[in-house]
């Protein structure tokens, strides 16, 4: 029992931070750890991780709104984009020969984290008011395509690549840019959560309440000092962070 404790407690962690900081799926982290260490079947381990991204995404989403560092309007149409094209790149995936292709959302992670090292995200809130509303509608609609084609066909990566395009192709600041991603998380991993029980059935219950609670309380705390940091180094945070959950993952997966 405590040995389980004890992996929940290392996976909700990471997961939490991950989130907390940078809108990071939960599923990147929870899932390796639960089946390398706890031998948990990967469907039930995939719900677990889902189900802790739910509350942990949520009080992040929270914690980002509260200091003005969400754009609920344009996160509203981008969040119905990628549910809707997560299904259809989930479909186009089943027409294909199995391909291994889990290590994408990985190396996204470590290649994100070097980037806001190396070139730290310095947006400012008044640039992006800069943008037209229309020009904003047409960019989340889009960006919500390619991010829900690539979540339904490689099944990972979701939160990587909403900041990465929030960041790099809709020019968002990088508090709201986390902060608008939790908030499309928290009713992804939702719908992803309750697929997977409801597919799978009911998961272990004492390892998923661990797992949410884990990744609840670092979420919280990661969401907090984010949005207390100046931009640079809440990059520098960042960036180590995806660094370190990045070379983690790897090490978990083929070492």
């Amino acid at each position: 029992m405590w040995y389980q404790i004890l992996i929940c407690f290392l996976a909700g962690m990471g997961a939490g931070l991950g989130t907390g900081f940078a809108g990071m799926s939960a599923a990147a982290v929870v899932s390796p750890m639960l089946i390398t260490f706890l031998g948990m079947p990967a469907y039930q381990a995939v719900g677990i991780a889902l189900a802790s991204d739910v509350l942990a995404s949520a009080v992040s989403a929270y914690t980002y709104g509260k200091h003005k560092n969400l754009d609920i309007k344009n996160g509203l149409i981008m969040m119905a984009t990628v549910l809707v094209f997560t299904m259809v790149g989930s479909w186009l995936a089943s027409l294909l020969p199995n391909a291994t292709m889990g290590s994408f959302s990985t190396f996204m992670t470590l290649l994100l984290g070097i980037k806001f090292i190396v070139r730290p995200v310095m947006t400012t809130k008044e640039s992006m008011e800069k943008v037209s509303r229309k020009k904003r509608i047409i960019q989340s609609i889009l960006c919500g395509m390619v991010i829900g084609l690539i979540c339904g066909f490689v099944g990972a990566g979701g939160g990587m690549m909403m900041l990465l395009i929030l960041t790099s192709v809709l020019g968002y600041e990088l508090k709201t840019a986390v902060g608008t991603s939790v908030f499309i998380m928290t009713f992804t991993a939702l719908t992803g959560a309750v697929s997977h029980f409801v597919i799978g059935g009911a998961p272990d219950m004492f390892i998923l309440v661990l797992c949410v609670l884990f990744t609840l309380l670092w979420a919280r705390i990661a969401a907090v000092f984010a949005n207390k940091a100046n931009p640079v180094t809440l990059n520098r945070a960042t960036g180590v962070i995806l660094v370190i959950l990045g070379a983690a993952i790897l090490a978990v997966n083929y070492l």
